[in-house]
């Protein structure tokens, strides 16, 4: 498939995931119970998170363009399946449901999925390719921090 289309493929997916994470999080961030949890003396202010994630997306999808156009596998397609299943599941378990444990958990394994295609899709024509993926990893370290925080403080 071409880049091109596939770029609007996963470009579509991945605002699609966060729209739909963000709908399962009902009213989260500006919860009564949010706002009067303990948070980290590190956590950026709200509107970051949309330019962030945003930031992330688009260039995770032009690295899934480049990935999925030379390596369309079995293990390929249930990477990045499970990838989008924890982002999502992870506004649920969190924000919506309040189990602060286990949203560390989803975000820890989401953490190791994007190293993983990180590391393990390191061939010649994705070298340089594979640094769109840094974004989403630095994001995500700040993002367990935050989530690892509450849990302990609260």
């Amino acid at each position: 498939m071409k880049f091109s289309k596939l770029l609007i493929i996963f470009l579509i997916i991945n605002f699609g995931s966060l729209a739909l994470g963000s709908w399962l999080m009902n009213n989260g961030p500006t919860s009564d119970w949010y706002l009067n949890l303990n948070k980290a003396p590190w956590t950026p202010p709200g509107w970051l998170f949309g330019v962030a994630w945003s930031t992330i997306m688009v260039c995770f999808s032009v690295y899934l363009a480049f990935l999925f156009k030379d390596y369309n596998t079995v293990s390929v397609r249930f990477t990045y399946a499970l990838q989008v299943v924890l982002n999502v599941i992870w506004n649920y378990v969190f924000f919506n449901k309040q189990l602060v444990l286990l949203g560390l958990v989803i975000i820890i394994a989401l953490t190791f999925v994007i190293i993983f295609l990180f590391v393990k899709y390191q061939v010649y024509n994705l070298k340089k390719i594979r640094y769109l993926l840094l974004p989403y990893i630095i994001w995500l370290c700040i993002a367990t921090s935050l989530n690892a925080y509450i849990l302990i403080k609260n």
